[in-house]
């Protein structure tokens, strides 16, 4: 059975803002450590047999340069790949950019994550709830194939209740998150949380205590 708290605390969540290219950024910062060395968390992330196992099937030239697109999901441009330390994307545009970076932490490795948006795009820092329940579930699938735990269908194991009740207790974590960074008001910040409930936990009105 799937320890929803403590899957919740694995991951620390940031989000803040930075100058941009075009103005102001939003940043959305999720770190969490596996007990997996930092070449084979590269793999899980960079080899697509692996990768629809845990994530989504994904296609196209996937080399530096070159386009991918996810399976039902956003496609984008490699910026940059460093094997096994850097992966940088363009994530559903030009200027949607996702890092991920992996840290070697004694023989396990902290896998940071960041996905910066322009803020004319999303209008606060209360936009990282439009985002950042479902890099929670990612990171939750990563953990759970590395485990051996999640099953053949990664899209059925979110959508399972189990999935669901993660989802609702990713929205809280990342609400206080956005109200530490002091980047969005009391209105904004509702208005995402219900957005957030609509999309990632449809079946549930609010958050679970």
């Amino acid at each position: 059975m799937l320890d929803i708290i403590a899957q919740i605390n694995a991951i620390h969540r940031e989000v803040g803002t930075r100058p941009g290219d075009d103005g102001e950024d939003v940043t959305v910062l999720l770190r969490r450590d596996y007990d997996t060395p930092a070449e084979d968390v590269w793999d899980a992330l960079t080899d697509p047999g692996r990768l629809k196992r845990w994530f989504l099937p994904v296609g196209g030239d996937l080399r530096a340069g070159g386009d991918f697109q996810l399976e039902g999901n956003a496609g984008g441009r490699i910026l940059r790949c460093e094997p096994p330390r850097l992966l940088k994307v363009t994530f559903g545009g030009e200027n949607s950019l996702v890092e991920v970076r992996l840290i070697p932490a004694g023989e396990g490795t902290t896998l940071e994550l960041e996905h910066t948006v322009p803020l004319a795009m999303v209008g606060s820092g209360a936009g990282a709830l439009y985002v950042g329940p479902g890099w929670d579930n990612a990171l939750l699938a990563l953990d759970l194939f590395f485990t051996g735990e999640i099953g053949l269908d990664p899209v059925a194991a979110q959508d399972s209740p189990e999935g669901r009740e993660f989802s609702r207790r990713s929205i809280p974590a990342w609400t206080a998150a956005v109200e530490s960074s002091g980047t969005a008001g009391a209105a904004d910040t509702a208005a995402a949380v219900e957005a957030a409930l609509a999309q990632f936990a449809p079946e549930g009105d609010s958050p679970s205590a």
